[in-house]
């Protein structure tokens, strides 16, 4: 009873209008961000962290958490019409999506895709209200010794979850772990390998190292590739037929729990739950030689797992403040910046901003319900934007938001370094995401330990 009553006291904060209109710029940036080949979720929020600076905390965490979900549909949008994923969890939605778009069925795939999303968010969102007061409270009786046990194990499943690239993994979680040692010492309260430059006193900045890393480094990368080719499908027809719905409500389903499941493990990321539901949805299914060819299973399945995992990730960052995968790091990261601590002391001492948040996935998963079908035609424009436009206008987002972020030239150069830094791993295939998880988690880490 007490977590409904909190919950209702949650919407009374998610329901009020400015706190909706930050839902609403969160999920129509977030569906744009995940439309745009190239840019991602990790990207589009680490480039608008500046943005929220001056709004209140509860606003400006609700913006970036539409701006996180929005993203993980959006690039449903051009994995179905273009075959270009514009995130790498959308990636599996192009094999049976673009299939379904080249025989007339296009509108059906991203009525489908947004109806599973639907489904998975919400259900995910529902597992974090059950499972959030119980796990905060067993949260509470935790100390050092078991924060430490737990970041150290969100370090290493993220380090063994690099693929075939464990040591170069390992390599980019140890720069990232180095990055974070310079500034204050925790408990001395003396400098610590600052050089004697000023703007180290506080430790180098995640945002502009984050916005270079996955910003600068992503335009530059991209800037090898070619264009995408854009075709014009036809969208007009958006009906499901009775025997498409009847076929997808399981994949949803199970779609659904493999994403909240994995969402759970730190380290997974998002493009395995959707490789694994797509899996299981050729396993089971009685005639899998269908996929590959159009078969909406195969879209149904993946697009419920990759919102279910999205708000999943959320769980353990809210209850054990333990960043599940890079994008909820930098919301971490956000979290901080804020002046809040995601965990159970958050529960105790911020009940009206937790719940407001997790009241506004609600509200954010319906917003997308409602908005993206009738403007998918809005999202397929975004693509005809020349690169040259749409490069300049990151690269004047990153180095603006990284001056405005502490009003010093130190951290632009910081950016600058690190979108170098970002694009020469990307040429020689080193993961990025383990330096950006350690950049934000060391500190944690190392206070917890000593």
């Amino acid at each position: 009873m007490d977590t409904l009553v909190s919950l209702l006291n949650g919407f009374a904060v998610a329901l009020r209008p400015d706190n909706l209109l930050f839902a609403l710029l969160g999920s129509v940036i977030g569906t744009a961000v995940g439309v745009l080949p190239g840019i991602g979720p990790i990207a589009g929020i680490a480039i608008l962290l500046p943005l929220t600076f001056k709004l209140d905390p509860t606003g400006a965490i609700i913006m970036l958490s539409a701006i996180y979900y929005g993203a993980n549909y959006g690039g449903t949008i051009t994995s179905v019409l273009t075959n270009v994923p514009g995130e790498g969890a959308s990636a599996v939605t192009c094999i049976d999506g673009y299939q379904m778009a080249r025989r007339g069925r296009a509108g059906a795939a991203l009525a489908i895709a947004a109806i599973g999303s639907f489904i998975g968010g919400t259900v995910a969102t529902i597992v974090l209200v059950i499972a959030a007061p119980p796990l905060a409270a067993v949260a509470l009786r935790f100390g050092p010794p078991e924060f430490f046990g737990l970041m150290l194990l969100g370090l290493i499943l993220l380090v063994a979850f690099s693929g075939e690239k464990v040591l170069l993994g390992l390599l980019s979680a140890l720069l990232g772990m180095a990055l974070a040692i310079p500034g204050t010492d925790f408990v001395e309260g003396t400098p610590r390998m600052t050089f004697g430059i000023l703007d180290l006193m506080d430790g180098v900045g995640f945002v502009p190292v984050i916005m270079g890393l996955y910003g600068i480094g992503e335009v530059l990368a991209n800037l090898e590739r070619k264009p995408t080719v854009i075709e014009n499908p036809d969208i007009s027809s958006k009906m499901l037929t009775a025997e498409e719905i009847k076929a997808s409500a399981m994949p949803i389903a199970r779609g659904t729990g493999i994403g909240i499941f994995l969402g759970l493990i730190p380290g997974i990321g998002t493009i395995l739950p959707t490789i694994a539901s797509y899996a299981a949805e050729k396993k089971l299914s009685k005639s899998p030689e269908r996929f590959g060819n159009g078969a909406i299973e195969g879209v149904a399945g993946p697009e419920a797992t990759n919102n279910a995992n999205a708000n999943g990730a959320l769980i353990p960052l809210f209850t054990l403040g333990v960043p599940a995968s890079p994008t909820i790091a930098v919301l971490l990261g956000a979290f901080m910046m804020n002046g809040l601590a995601p965990g159970p002391f958050l529960f105790k001492d911020k009940p009206e901003f937790v719940w407001g948040v997790i009241a506004s996935l609600y509200v954010g998963n319906l917003i997308l319900l409602v908005l993206n079908l009738p403007l998918v035609g809005l999202w397929v424009r975004l693509l005809r934007i020349p690169r040259s436009i749409l490069f300049s206008l990151v690269l004047a987002f990153t180095v603006i938001g990284s001056f405005v972020t502490s009003n010093s030239l130190f951290d632009v150069g910081v950016l600058l370094a690190f979108g170098v830094i970002g694009y020469v791993f990307s040429k020689l295939e080193i993961p990025i995401a383990p330096m950006a998880f350690t950049l934000i988690l060391g500190p944690l880490t190392e206070n917890a330990l000593r």
